[in-house]
């Protein structure tokens, strides 16, 4: 079977590409799988995994607690400091 660019025989395509590269702790060896096209590691090893941020997460409940909201408290919390002290060096 010859090896080209895009082989006819699928199962040849699998064999040439580029492996996992996690590694099993109690064994150091690293995983047979393929990796994702676009990745170092396969699908069982969290390639092109994650539950996806923001409203569309599972687990979102309000929002108050988000990135977002977060820097907008701390900029509030900044401008009330800015403008005690600017109250504090009038008087």
């Amino acid at each position: 079977m010859k090896s080209d660019g895009n082989p006819t025989d699928p199962t040849q395509r699998l064999r040439e590409a580029p492996r996992c590269r996690a590694m099993a702790k109690s064994t150091r060896q690293r995983c047979k799988c393929p990796s994702k096209r676009g990745w170092n590691v396969c699908r069982l090893h969290g390639a092109g995994g994650g539950a996806p941020s923001g409203v569309a997460h599972p687990n979102y409940r309000h929002g108050m607690r988000t990135k977002q909201m977060e820097t907008a408290r701390s900029l509030v919390s900044l401008l009330g400091k800015e403008a005690r002290d600017l109250v504090n060096g009038l008087k």
